[in-house]
This record gives C-alpha cells, structure tokens and sequence, in this order.
C-alpha cells in the first residue's frame, strides 16, 4: 500500500478508498478486512459506537503496523475542542460530525494543527509519525503539512454553505447520507432533493480547490458512480 502523503494525494484528486472498521477490531480481524483490497485508509467511529481512548490507541497501533493511517470520527460536534487530545492516541485524520458553522470549522482547525497554524498543544507518544521526529519544532511543520482534517455535511443547511465552511485548513468535506436524508425529507419543497443532488451541488461549490468531496458509498458497487460525478475518495463497509 502506498501510504506516503496521503495528504497530498488527496489534495491532487487521487481516487481513494477507505474501508470502515469496527473500533475493537483485532489486528487479525483488521489485517483480513484490508486484505480484500487496496485501501488507502481505515475508517473507524465514536459518534455512534462506544469509545475509550484505550481502544483507539490499540486500534491505531494496530493499523500502523499494517502500515495503513486512521481516520476517527469524533463523538460529537462540539467536542473540537478535544482534537488534539484526539490526535495524540494516534490517528491521522479526523472527521467532525455535522459541521454547520464557521465556528465549528475554525475552532477545529485551531485544535488540528500545531503554532502557527493553530494551536495544538505538543505532546503525546503514540502520535502518528513522531518515530524519527523527536524536535518539537520539526515534528510539529510536519504534521501541519501531513494531517488530514475533515467536515461532515449532514444537513441542507451544512450543503448550502459549502464554500464557506472550507476555509483554509479543511482538507476534505466528508458525506453523512443517513442524517442528511432525514433533513431532505423534512424539506420537501427544497431544491436538493436527493443525495446525489446535495453531492452536486457541492462539487460545483469546491471546483478550483484542492478540497475534496468523501462520500459513504458503504458498497464498492457504487464506486464508479461517484467517480463518474467527480467524488475522488469512498469509504466502504467491508467487503463479504
């Protein structure tokens, strides 16, 4: 697997897949799950699992030594306070659950990167990448060029402020199709009204970024749709 700068991989329009595991996952149980294909991340959830931070470093050690990064969805909106904590046990990417407001967007980006682009706190021995990078300094430029952050559109309202919740340090809009469904058939008379069309809407938003659209599929039958509307990274439920 070719993990190296996923960041910039990303950011250039690389087709991406990650698969979802479960939080508790053995290393074996892990291994099998990404040995079905060539995934570029493992997907792992609090938001609607139970969580302790015991089982994140061991589920991120066990990825590290697959040689596979972690991305971690947080438990809660307003926990964004929380993500350096977070990134200390040992992912590389976090996913912030139903962003809506520019608020939310800029306290998560103070809390992800390191001075001067935010204002993580340094520390933490299990963090992704720190083997080999033991100046403050050094560890800290790195990351910022390195980690990957990502908001969760799950609302219409989330949708149709796409270009201004992307502000500098989001690297990557991620989909919630159950929550955002619930939203569209609340509004039937809204003009989104399909995921496809919300999906869209906010490709045309992003066109001339380098941030980009993450959608659920769940089924790897689905890929080439999305493909074909120019979503550039999947996350996908484990194959049978």
């Amino acid at each position: 697997m070719n993990n190296n700068n996923l960041k910039q991989r990303m950011k250039s329009g690389e087709i991406l897949i990650g698969v979802s595991v479960p939080i508790n996952a053995t290393l074996n149980q892990m291994e099998e799950i990404i040995s079905k294909d060539e995934y570029a991340f493992v997907s792992t959830d609090s938001q609607h699992n139970a969580f302790n931070e015991e089982t994140l470093v061991n589920f991120c050690q066990h990825a590290k030594k697959l040689g596979i990064p972690t991305q971690f969805r947080i438990k809660h909106t307003r926990e964004t306070y929380l993500i350096g904590n977070i990134l200390d046990l040992g992912p590389l990417a976090i996913e912030v659950p139903q962003v809506e407001d520019i608020e939310t967007v800029k306290e998560a980006v103070n809390y992800f990167y390191y001075p001067q682009k935010g204002i993580r706190s340094v520390g933490g021995v299990e963090r992704y990448g720190v083997e080999g990078r033991s100046g403050r300094v050094e560890y800290g430029d790195w990351w910022n060029k390195t980690g990957i952050l990502c908001l969760q559109m799950e609302s219409l309202r989330a949708v149709t402020s796409v270009k201004q919740l992307s502000i500098e340090g989001v690297d990557c809009l991620t989909w919630g199709p159950n929550d955002l469904m619930y939203d569209i058939e609340a509004h039937p008379k809204h003009p989104l009204q399909t995921i496809d069309d919300c999906v869209k809407h906010a490709l045309e938003q992003l066109e001339g970024t380098d941030i980009r659209i993450s959608f659920r599929s769940y089924d790897y039958k689905l890929r080439e749709k999305y493909i074909d509307m120019g979503v550039t990274v999947l996350m996908e439920l484990p194959k049978e």
